[in-house]
């Protein structure tokens, strides 16, 4: 089975005015859509593999065939990655840009010294990436919380990590509004993180270790 774009969870309006409705339309629609058809293209002649799923595709990467290794970083990361980042994300009007409750964020507060410590570490992480890439808080080997950051579509799968929260730091997701002020929209963006989805899947995590 060819992989698929998943439908968005919301409107392109919907995240509004932290992130724009054209800027939304056109990641979605052209640059995630773009990395799901160039990733089926390149398993074309790998038909055993279109019943991977991107995630195992991911997290073996090393086990691939040589001729495919880079398209499924880049295209199978930038789907990964993207697929992700619309599920951490709503309007601030169903709890949008909320705080972290439970034993996440009791984590939190332990490694990082209290939630705002955490989230001025997350910016300063993510300002200092240099050209395109991502700023991650994942969950790592150990089960503990690190700050990571990726290039280009690298995922942190590839790591053995599993991504709690990531912030896409490419141009395309934020220039049309913010231009160069990448300080700016990552501010903006605390405003859409989705945290109840995020504690979900991090209490899932926990159940599967």
């Amino acid at each position: 089975m060819k992989h698929q774009l998943p439908p968005l969870p919301y409107e392109y309006s919907a995240l509004e005015p932290f992130i724009d409705t054209k800027t939304m339309e056109l990641h979605y629609s052209k640059h995630h859509a773009t990395y799901v058809e160039k990733l089926n293209t390149a398993l074309e002649t790998f038909p055993a593999l279109h019943d991977k799923p991107i995630e195992e595709l991911l997290q073996n990467f090393n086990n691939l065939p040589e001729s495919l290794k880079i398209s499924v970083i880049n295209h199978g990361g930038g789907h990964y990655n993207h697929s992700f980042f619309w599920n951490i994300m709503c309007p601030p009007s169903i709890g949008g840009g909320t705080e972290p409750i439970g034993r996440l964020a009791t984590l939190i507060e332990s490694q990082f010294d209290g939630f705002k410590t955490f989230q001025e570490e997350f910016n300063k992480k993510a300002v200092g990436v240099f050209g395109s890439g991502w700023v991650w808080l994942v969950v790592g080997i150990g089960g503990d919380l690190q700050l990571t950051t990726t290039q280009n579509q690298d995922s942190p799968l590839m790591q053995g990590l599993i991504p709690l929260i990531g912030l896409d730091l490419w141009e395309h997701a934020y220039y049309l509004k913010y231009q160069n002020r990448r300080q700016e929209y990552v501010s903006a963006w605390w405003n859409v993180v989705h945290w109840k989805a995020v504690e979900v899947h991090f209490e899932k995590i926990k159940e599967a270790r």
